[in-house]
C-alpha cells in the first residue's frame, strides 16, 4: 500500500489520538479548536486513508444518537526497527497504534553493517510473512546505532568500538542500497525516548520529558514539545561526557568492570545478578555512587528543559534500575516553582525500549514531528 501524504491537520488529529486514546469528534474538535464541520472532513479522509478507525460500542450523544469515537486504526501500517548491540541483534515490528506485532533477537558474533543489514532484511521478511503482513502498508524502517552522529544529516556515525566497520562509515548508503525502504537512522539513547514517550503513556501527560538510557555508555534522549532534541551538531544529550571514560561512571559497563575488579568472574552485563551472593554487596555500593553521578544529570535536565519526567532505561536488570530510581527519589534533587523537583521514574516498558523507539521513528515522522 502507499504511504499518503498528509496534511497539517490530518497529523494533529494522529497525535491528539495518540496522545489522549479514543476520542468523540466532538471532543477531538474542540481540544483540537477546530470546528466540528472540518473535524468531520478530516475524520473522514483519514477514514478513507485506513490509518483511523471507529470505535464500536460508543456511548450517546447529547443529542441520543450514537457518539462512535475515533482512534488509531493498528492496521495502517507497520513499521520495523533493528539495533545491534554487544552480542546482539534485535528487530522488533510494530502496527500503527505501536503494538508490538513480533519481536526478535539473536545473538551474534561482531557484525559489519552491510552483514547487519542483509541479516535485518531476512529477518524482517521472514517476521512480516509469519505474520502474514503483505500487502499492507509497510511505513519503513529505522535503526538505533550506540554513539552520536558525526554532522546533522546523520549519514555517519561516531558508534562504539564493539562494532566494527560501523564507525565513520556511510550507514545511510550502505543500508539504504540494502533495504530498499523509507529509512531512518538515530541514537540509541533517542529511540528510547521515543519508545517511552509513546508507549509509557507519557504522551498523554507531558510535552517535555528526558530518558536516561544506561546502555554501553550513558546518554539521554529529550523531547521537548513532542519533538526530539539533535542540538546544532546532532549530539544533544551526550552526558557520558560529564564522566571522563577512564574514571567511574554510571553505565553498565563500569558496574561490571567494578564487579570483575572486585573478584566475580563475569564476562558481560547478561551476567549481572543482584540476587546472586558474591555480587549483591558490590551492587549496592555501586548504585550509591552510581545514583550520586545521576543527581548532576537529573538536575542539569530539570533545570535546562523542565522535563515532565526522568526516566531511567537500559539493559540492566529491573531490580538495579529500580534501586537506581529510589536512591534518586530520595535525593536531594533542585527544586523550582512551588518547591516542584523532577519526577524520576523507572522504564516499565515490556520489551527493548531502544529496538521499539527506532520501529516508532517511521510513525513519528508520519506524525510529522521529526
Amino acid at each position: 500500500m502507499r504511504i499518503p501524504v498528509l496534511g497539517k491537520d490530518h497529523r494533529r488529529v494522529l497525535r491528539e489520538l495518540r496522545a489522549c486514546g479514543p476520542s468523540s469528534r466532538s471532543a477531538l474538535a474542540a481540544r483540537l479548536e477546530m470546528s466540528g464541520t472540518a473535524l468531520t472532513k478530516l475524520s473522514r479522509e483519514l477514514l478513507t486513508l485506513e490509518v483511523v478507525e471507529e470505535v464500536n460500542g460508543g456511548g450517546p450523544s447529547r443529542r441520543g444518537r450514537p457518539s462512535v469515537p475515533l482512534r488509531i486504526a493498528p492496521a495502517g501500517g507497520y513499521a520495523v526497527g533493528a539495533t545491534a548491540h554487544q552480542g546482539v541483534l534485535d528487530v522488533a515490528l510494530i502496527d500503527f497504534a505501536g503494538g508490538t506485532i513480533a519481536a526478535h533477537s539473536e545473538h551474534i558474533p561482531p557484525i559489519n553493517p552491510r552483514d547487519f543489514a542483509e541479516r535485518v532484511r531476512t529477518l524482517t521478511h521472514m517476521l512480516v510473512d509469519r505474520h502474514r503482513l503483505l500487502g499492507r502498508r509497510m511505513l519503513g524502517i529505522g535503526i538505533a546505532v550506540p554513539g552520536p552522529a558525526l554532522s546533522p544529516a546523520g549519514d555517519r556515525w561516531s558508534v562504539v568500538d564493539a562494532l566494527p566497520e560501523w564507525r565513520g562509515a556511510p550507514l545511510r548508503a550502505i543500508m539504504a542500497d540494502t533495504f530498499g525502504w523509507p529509512l531512518w537512522i538515530e541514537n540509541d539513547a533517542n529511540a528510547a525516548a521515543l519508545a517511552e514517550f509513546y508507549l509509557a503513556g507519557l504522551m498523554g501527560k507531558f510535552s517535555t520529558i528526558a530518558v536516561l538510557l544506561l546502555g554501553y555508555g550513558i546518554g539521554a534522549g529529550i523531547i521537548v514539545d513532542g519533538r526530539l532534541i539533535r542540538g546544532q551538531h546532532g549530539v544533544a544529550g551526550e552526558v557520558g561526557c560529564l564522566f571522563p571514560i577512564d574514571q567511574p561512571r554510571p553505565s553498565p559497563l563500569d558496574l561490571l568492570s567494578t564487579l570483575r575488579n572486585e573478584g566475580c568472574p563475569i564476562s558481560s552485563v547478561a551476567e549481572i545478578d543482584p540476587a546472586a551472593p558474591a555480587q549483591r554487596a558490590t551492587i549496592e555500593r555501586w548504585m550509591d555512587r552510581a545514583a550520586g553521578q545521576l543527581e548532576l544529570v537529573c538536575n542539569t535536565a530539570f533545570a535546562w528543559f523542565d522535563p515532565g519526567a526522568i526516566v531511567l532505561a537500559g539493559p540492566l536488570p529491573a531490580e538495579i534500575l529500580d534501586g537506581l530510581g529510589q536512591r534518586l527519589k530520595r535525593a536531594d534533587l533542585v527544586s523550582t516553582i512551588c518547591d516542584r523537583r523532577p519526577p524520576v521514574e523507572v522504564s516499565g516498558l515490556t520489551g527493548s525500549p531502544i529496538t521499539l523507539g527506532a520501529a516508532l521513528l517511521p510513525m513519528h515522522s508520519f506524525s510529522g514531528q521529526i
